[in-house]
């Protein structure tokens, strides 16, 4: 049974394929228990593989582009960050009907700090700020530049779609004066620091309502540092928020930018997966709502 679909250009990936990918490539595994692991991913499908061990499949040729990324830069951020982060095992080939890299990593535990999970929030803002922070001092001599490190300008199109795409469901008057307001933010000018890119609930880990691991790095790269501080409404509360800012002290414009990209993450992202994906679009939800509430 293949898995379901959220892009119109997504591969055909399901149980059997990841079997005869395992067969032909890493015949040692090939016997493992392969488990669907739920929620899905947006940009991959994955498997948990035996007791230890993580099958990440790109479901387009798109998200197949940050597989060398992650398998290249993984190992070098992972001794600095005060957080878990795959680890790389194997990388795999196209083949067996399946045309895209792909890899196997080690498995991490814990669950998406959703609805159904409590969180401690205000640990949540503690350890996410000494993320954030950590990230932003390691070496980025040669890193690869993160697209949602550039000027939240790229975005305009789009979100602007977005806002009258909803304008039946949000104030759209209101949600266009929050995003011109961050558009008109200065934009940063200091030297390209290493983000993640996509911090929300859907790549967090959580255990005994603590953040634990940190996954999905396909979005990082080295720019601007406001994308990774809209994990202050993607996730933190309005009581939690400033624990998190006061950890990694960025100035005004940058928490300015921030709350603009945590309003183009959810406007864009809620009506895109609100049938194929209600988990994930309900985390988009949830960041725009936050942006609304904090800006009132």
């Amino acid at each position: 049974m293949f898995t379901a679909k959220m892009h119109a250009d997504e591969i055909d990936i399901d149980a059997y394929l990841v079997r005869k990918l395992l067969m032909t490539q890493f015949p040692d595994w090939a016997n493992l228990e392969l488990q669907l692991i739920r929620p899905e991913g947006t940009d991959n499908v994955m498997y948990k593989l035996g007791n230890d061990k993580v099958i990440r499949l790109p479901r387009t040729e798109g998200s197949a582009k940050n597989v060398k990324k992650e398998c290249r830069w993984l190992p070098h951020l992972a001794p600095f960050l005060p957080i878990a982060i795959p680890t790389l095992l194997a990388e795999g080939r196209p083949g067996a009907d399946y045309n895209l890299p792909w890899y196997i990593c080690q498995f991490l535990e814990g669950k998406n700090p959703n609805t159904e999970m409590m969180l401690d929030h205000h640990q949540a803002a503690i350890g996410l700020g000494n993320f954030v922070s950590t990230m932003q001092k390691i070496d980025s001599k040669n890193a690869p530049k993160c697209r949602r490190g550039l000027p939240l300008t790229m975005r305009d199109q789009e979100t602007r779609e977005a806002i009258n795409l909803l304008s039946d469901t949000y104030d759209a008057d209101l949600v266009t004066d929050i995003w011109e307001s961050a558009l008109a933010a200065p934009i940063w000018s200091k030297p390209p620091v290493w983000i993640h890119g996509d911090l929300h609930a859907g790549n967090l880990l959580a255990q005994n309502g603590r953040i634990t691991a940190i996954v999905d790095f396909g979005s990082a790269g080295i720019g601007d540092p406001a994308c990774d501080l809209m994990v202050a409404w993607t996730l933190l509360t309005s009581e939690t928020r400033d624990t998190f800012r006061s950890i990694v002290q960025p100035d005004e414009a940058t928490w300015a930018r921030a709350r603009g990209w945590a309003l183009t993450f959810g406007i864009v992202a809620y009506p895109y997966y609100r049938l194929s994906n209600p988990v994930f679009a309900s985390i988009a939800k949830r960041a725009l709502d936050e942006v609304l509430t904090d800006y009132k």
